[in-house]
């Protein structure tokens, strides 16, 4: 049986809360946390909780701005993003703190340890992993890929998986060929997938706003899953 709650956690400035999704078992299984997009940790993020809870896993959809931090509008959302993303040291710092309370779970294995992000939440993931924190693999859906200005020799331990639309206005071709560079030069296990004729956001059903680039795709975001699946079945296996 599937369990879910939300998780209150903190560190020493803020209070965050994440919800959880896991089956009552005996043994300990395997975290994955989600990091969210711009808006904020949301429905959408609990929804891969609750699959990734159906696979065997326990799902953690972590909270990187704040309990009670959710955007309302796009333009809040923007600016919620924004003060992180002027601020990459204390981005990191939120990201460490969700993954020591992934650690801290009676039902989890602290030694099996993944993560996912979508859009801003890809950044997060891959910012955890420029940090060079151990964790058996990380994937960033449709994510952002400029790099921090520090940890810039940061070798990266956690192997990754890159889940790309091509035609991605936010991250055009220059921008994947920037992070293959980087993440070849810190000795990075790494694979990025690119989806053809596909935008950003190909996960969400509510991107649809072409005009944008921002729009579902269904095909894709099935493939995109599948690889994920997969990725993850073989990382924790060792």
């Amino acid at each position: 049986m599937i369990q879910t709650r939300k998780v209150a956690y903190s560190d020493s400035t803020q209070k965050y809360e994440g919800v959880v999704a896991y089956q009552e078992s005996a043994t300990p299984q395997p975290v994955i946390m989600i990091a969210h997009a711009y808006g904020g940790q949301s429905a959408f993020e609990e929804n891969k909780a609750l699959t990734l809870a159906q696979l065997g896993y326990v799902g953690f959809a972590i909270d990187v701005y704040g309990k009670g931090k959710r955007a309302k509008s796009p333009d809040e959302a923007q600016q919620l993003m924004d003060t992180l993303n002027s601020d990459r040291a204390l981005l990191l710092e939120r990201m460490k703190t969700s993954l020591a309370q992934a650690r801290n779970f009676e039902f989890g294995d602290e030694t099996k340890i993944g993560a996912i992000g979508f859009c801003f939440g890809g950044k997060c993931v891959l910012d955890l992993a420029r940090s060079g924190a151990s964790l058996k693999g990380a994937v960033s859906f449709h994510g952002l890929y400029d790099a921090p200005s520090f940890n810039t020799n940061q070798k990266i331990v956690t192997p990754l998986l890159i889940l790309h639309g091509w035609d991605d206005p936010l991250a055009p071709p220059a921008d994947m060929v920037a992070i293959a560079n980087e993440l070849t030069k810190k000795g990075a296990d790494w694979e990025i997938n690119a989806y053809g004729h596909t935008g950003h956001a190909f996960t969400n059903p509510n991107a649809k706003f072409p005009e944008k680039g921002l729009v579902y795709n269904q095909d894709v975001s099935d493939k995109a899953w599948a690889r994920m699946k997969s990725f993850f079945q073989k990382a924790f296996e060792q």
